[in-house]
């Protein structure tokens, strides 16, 4: 608090007399006890009432001047002293006020802020929740406005739809952003928690993995349609090659590629349960070399080794899965997600023998229990060994003499 120098006022002039300095200051009201005005460096001017209460001095903020006027100011300071003197902290008043006063929408854009973006690269989805599902039903409200009515509203809207899945997510978003709200002080208790998780979805474990013979199919009708992008074709086999997640291999940069030391760099993998991130290196196949200069050689004007409609943007979230969706119902081969690709990867490295250990590295999986502890082991090598036999692996199963690109790589690799 900046220290009382003596300097004091009694009409506005003498406000506006006021000049700034080095370091802010006050000047006191001549005719009120308590009223001060605050000079800032940059010249901007603020009321203050100081006063005591239950023997300790607290300090109110009323405005700016000259936002509000001498006369105003006054009249403030003597509403704020009556308080006092019956026992009431106008500071503390202030504060409840504030919190009734706050909407969910601003409350939202600050919770991004201080808790989301300290672990997670991207709050895209997040946003999208917010802006398409709960802004619209309380962004406007206060938390004191908020019922439970409007919570199960916006979770059963999505259930209504058909989408159980997406519900649960978003009833999951608005229990934490309760959580937090009430840390804050600006919640009382989580209303979501009336709503219990299982009955809004009940989440089945997947099993789906390919067998070798839907992998040979899958993807030799993949590459034989022509009205799916060539690059798009090259991202499903990465997808397939690599392990990764589609978010990483979509948002991949060229500048993560080193064709030096054969690495990919993922900075920033999706977080885990936990909401916790790891960057990881995916060991680079001679495949897999060949597939990102190919790449290279088609997205070479943009940043992103899967570029969108404008070179500045990576393709969509579901650009992928739509060639996936085609590819798949040409060949008839029973429904599988992108994600299950990583499925299909670890179950079959497993069933050839591979350290479990470096197939969950490659998957980028965090160990648990006493492991986790202890076991720090990164596997470079047998990771690297790992997915060259792999590459090689899905090559020998998917190749055909009519595929140009299987049939190029072959070539390469013979060279």
């Amino acid at each position: 608090m900046p220290k009382d120098n003596g300097y004091s006022f009694g009409t506005p002039r003498e406000i506006d007399a006021l000049k700034a300095l080095e370091k802010r200051y006050m000047a006191k009201d001549k005719l009120n006890n308590g009223l001060f005005i605050e000079v800032k460096p940059t010249g901007s001017k603020v009321w203050l009432y100081r006063y005591t209460y239950n023997g300790k001095q607290e300090r109110l903020t009323i405005g700016r001047y000259p936002d509000i006027s001498l006369k105003d100011a006054r009249a403030i300071r003597d509403e704020t002293a009556s308080l006092v003197a019956k026992g009431i902290s106008p500071k503390l008043e202030q504060e409840k006020n504030t919190k009734h006063q706050i909407t969910f929408r601003h409350y939202g854009e600050q919770y991004i802020k201080e808790v989301v973006l300290k672990d997670r690269a991207t709050t895209a989805i997040m946003e999208l929740y917010l802006n398409n599902d709960i802004y619209p039903v309380i962004g406007d409200l206060a938390f004191s406005q908020i019922t439970i009515e409007h919570i199960r509203s916006i979770i059963w809207k999505k259930k209504d739809e058909g989408k159980d899945p997406t519900a649960w997510q978003i009833r999951g978003l608005l229990s934490r952003m309760f959580e937090y709200a009430i840390t804050k002080g600006l919640a009382e208790y989580n209303l979501v928690l009336a709503i219990q998780a299982k009955h809004v979805y009940k989440a089945k474990p997947r099993n789906r993995h390919l067998a070798i013979t839907e992998i040979r199919v899958f993807y030799t009708t993949l590459f034989e349609m022509p009205k799916i992008q060539e690059s798009y074709k090259l991202g499903l086999l990465l997808s397939l090659l690599t392990l990764l997640r589609k978010s990483e291999l979509t948002n991949a940069k060229w500048e993560h590629i080193d064709f030096e030391q054969n690495t990919w760099l993922v900075p920033n993998p999706k977080s885990d349960n936990n909401g916790l991130t790891r960057s990881m290196v995916v060991y680079l196949s001679e495949q897999m070399i060949d597939i990102l200069k190919k790449l290279q050689q088609i997205n070479s004007e943009s940043p992103y080794i899967f570029a969108g409609r404008f070179n500045h943007s990576p393709i969509s979230h579901n650009t992928l899965n739509s060639a996936q969706e085609k590819a798949m119902l040409k060949a008839n081969v029973e429904h599988f997600t992108i994600h299950d690709l990583r499925r299909t990867a670890s179950t079959i490295l497993n069933e050839q023998g591979f350290n479990a250990d470096v197939i969950e590295k490659c998957l980028n999986h965090k160990a648990t229990g006493v492991r986790a502890v202890y076991n720090k082991a990164e596997y470079a090598n047998e990771r690297k060994k790992m997915m060259q036999k792999w590459s090689d692996f899905v090559f020998s199963t998917i190749y055909e003499q009519n595929l140009i690109f299987f049939n190029q790589v072959k070539s390469n690799q013979a060279g």
